[in-house]
């Protein structure tokens, strides 16, 4: 089994969709949204659900009525203004601390573990695929993905799968680490301009402290000629192998809008550029 993780410093570089082509490309494999924040693999693979599990990734405050005294101290040391007056907790304030519940002088909050999320397997025309949706103003983002990856990779053991493709969230944070934990490669895709460049290399950089050998390829290369080429030293300088540049594609658009990726869609530049980027991963 080999964990290849499709990445970018930033969003809109057409992570998604390198990484819902590589579905559809020869091996067998399980495909990992861990875009837990705004999960969007799901409009390209059509999956249709097996499993239904929660997420319960923090607790928050709630108080007892009957033995407040509305003495105020929770609500004076509370840092994100989450005990209001009432006294009653706003939740989505609450980043489940628990020093309210520790300080309070009649025993009158408790912490409640609450659900943050949803986690599914599913049954796509590709093969077995993991996603999940963390709810409105959740975090642990980062241990949602950890759980994720670790259903796939245990799908993968289970049905003897050659590949685990994650596709990863954008930038450098939690899930993104979360993301890149343990994998054999990282592709970072990004676009020929100077901000996609910056963030680039910060994530390159990323995966550079946990030893995680790096790719990268290029997106709408042919929208900035130079930049692109200025990519292409940077890569050449750092020592990454540049390993495609796909080509602006309309015919990636009328996939897209067609909820289709573009290797379904037939033979187009940009369908030939990443089967060439797909075959350098796996060689």
């Amino acid at each position: 089994m080999r964990k290849i993780a499709v990445v970018s410093g930033k969003g809109g570089t057409g992570k998604t969709v390198v990484a819902a082509s590589f579905a559809a490309l020869p091996g067998s494999k399980v495909m990992v949204d861990c875009d837990v924040d705004a999960a969007d693999l799901h409009l390209l693979l059509h999956p249709e659900i097996k499993e239904r599990h929660e997420f319960r990734g923090g607790s928050t405050a709630v108080i007892d009525r009957g033995l407040c005294r509305q003495c105020g101290k929770c609500s004076a040391v509370c840092r994100f203004k989450a005990v209001k007056s009432g006294p009653r907790v706003e939740r989505f304030f609450c980043e489940g601390c628990g020093l309210c519940a520790r300080l309070c002088p009649y025993g009158a909050i408790r912490m409640e573990e609450t659900v943050s999320g949803e986690w599914f397997v599913s049954g796509t025309r590709r093969g077995s695929f993991v996603h999940a949706r963390l709810g409105v103003a959740q975090g642990n983002s980062g241990r949602l993905v950890a759980q994720i990856r670790r259903a796939a990779e245990r799908i993968a053991e289970e049905e003897k799968l050659e590949y685990v493709v994650i596709d990863g969230p954008p930038g450098i944070g939690c899930p993104v680490i979360a993301s890149l934990s343990g994998v054999d490669c990282a592709l970072v895709v990004t676009e020929p301009s100077l901000s996609g460049l910056h963030d680039a290399r910060r994530v390159i950089e990323t995966a550079a402290h946990f030893a995680i050998p790096v790719k990268l390829a290029v997106n709408k290369y042919d929208l900035n000629p130079e930049m692109s080429v200025e990519i292409e030293d940077f890569c050449r300088g750092k020592g990454i192998q540049f390993v495609g540049r796909i080509p602006f594609d309309p015919a990636v658009v009328e996939a897209l809008s067609a909820g289709r990726n573009v290797i379904d869609s037939g033979n187009s530049p940009a369908g030939d550029e990443i089967r060439k980027i797909w075959e350098l991963l796996i060689r």
